[in-house]
């Protein structure tokens, strides 16, 4: 049993990586034992021929599941639950998409092994926060944008419609078991995807760089371990290696579809998710699940026009600079070492400009928030103290409303 006192212990994992052009073309190796096997995509993905490839390369039985949303939530996440169980058994999935069809491929391998409800799994105190008793089927993930990094990580992200709130499910058991970056799937994305996703790489990054210290932490046992541990020397070296990265690729990716950027990008999103999959992510993100949970009419380009949307990166980004502009007085050195990376001085304002570059919005107004929305949106960000609990000061209200206000 660990001492009293500080802890001395991180942990870190990350899933068997297959990267480069044509790396789709492993699939059938991984899967060289399967009998059947659930492709997990929505429509978009599945215009673009890239699951009918995998279909056509592996010899097993297919079935694809494309009813994907952008943005899951706890309906479209019950829909593949009640999918997989009535369709029977799988000896595997595979997710092909963006984060959103690789976070409902996590659910639903979650809900075909395990009993109980989906809020029985949703991290507390929205949901039970229960760990899963059964072991899940292999999965793996194939992602076509440049951003999520969910094929590096434990993490399941949804919104729960009647709370109006986004939140997660969290558990190493969900982590893929392969991740496939293949960037040659990532030249069909549009610019404002690319532009919201490389954000969201970005704050990964930049997060979990800056969130409280492993050893900042109460001493834990083995059985109390769990994925985000705090910034630790193996995260700080994915994160870097992330910013360093993105500081080159991610204006050209946006503008010019350049290859080669996208390639980078591609690369950047897994090292990203291979930090902050294990250190956590902090204030940005807790600011996020209400930003996108309460959006009212906005409908960014580039995403289908159907619902209101405010796309995760960009409700990642959009209260950054004023979130590592309270968090800056605890480790100015690693703020300033990380704006640095990315060609700048000072973190904040070298994040907006970044921002302002791939064409963000100009804030929360421009999304439909006012003032008058600032107690909601507090209220809806301290829910996640998951997420709070990483950041590298103590978290009040008043300090989220202060960043609401400056981020409008």
């Amino acid at each position: 049993m660990a001492a009293m006192g500080f802890e001395t212990v991180f942990t870190y994992a990350a899933p068997p990586l297959v990267y480069g052009p044509g790396a789709i073309n492993d699939i059938p190796f991984h899967l060289r034992d399967a009998k059947s096997v659930l492709i997990v995509t929505d429509a978009g993905v599945e215009a673009t021929g890239a699951p009918q490839r995998i279909v056509d390369m592996l010899p097993c039985a297919v079935t694809v599941y494309a009813d994907v949303h952008v943005e899951p939530t706890d309906a479209s996440l019950q829909d593949i639950s009640d999918f997989v169980r009535r369709n029977g058994r799988f000896d595997a999935l595979i997710a092909v998409g963006g984060g959103s069809s690789i976070d409902t491929a996590k659910a639903a391998n979650l809900m075909a092994t395990n009993p109980g409800t989906l809020l029985d799994y949703v991290n507390a105190p929205i949901g039970a926060g229960r760990a899963p008793s059964q072991p899940l089927k292999p999965l793996i993930a194939v992602p076509t944008t440049t951003g999520t990094g969910s094929e590096s990580t434990t993490i399941c992200v949804l919104d729960v419609l009647e709370q109006h709130v986004k939140t997660g499910i969290s558990h190493a058991a969900l982590r893929p078991s392969l991740a496939v970056v293949d960037p040659d799937l990532t030249m069909t994305q549009p610019p404002m995807v690319t532009a919201s996703a490389g954000l969201d790489i970005l704050c990964h990054a930049l997060e979990s760089y800056t969130a409280r210290p492993f050893d900042a932490f109460e001493a834990k046992t083995a059985e109390q371990r769990v994925p985000y541990c705090g910034a630790n020397p193996i995260s700080d070296m994915w994160a870097q290696a992330a910013l360093s990265m993105m500081a080159e690729a991610f204006v050209p990716a946006v503008r010019d579809n350049d290859p080669k950027a996208r390639g980078a990008m591609s690369l950047a999103a897994t090292l990203a998710g291979m930090g902050f999959g294990n250190a956590g992510v902090h204030i940005p993100h807790a600011n996020a699940y209400p930003v996108a949970g309460r959006v009212r009419d906005y409908r960014p380009a580039d995403y289908p026009q159907e619902k209101p949307l405010v796309p995760h990166g960009m409700a990642v980004s959009l209260t950054a600079p004023a979130a590592f502009r309270l968090t800056e007085p605890a480790s100015p050195q690693r703020h300033r070492t990380a704006a640095a990376l990315l060609g700048g001085v000072d973190l904040p304002s070298t994040l907006r400009g970044i921002m302002d570059a791939v064409g963000m919005p100009s804030g929360l107004r421009e999304v439909g928030f006012g003032p008058a929305d600032i107690p909601d949106l507090v209220t809806g960000a301290m829910a996640q103290q998951r997420l709070l609990s990483m950041a590298p000061v103590d978290v009040t209200p008043d300090d989220l409303a202060r960043v609401f206000e400056e981020s409008m």
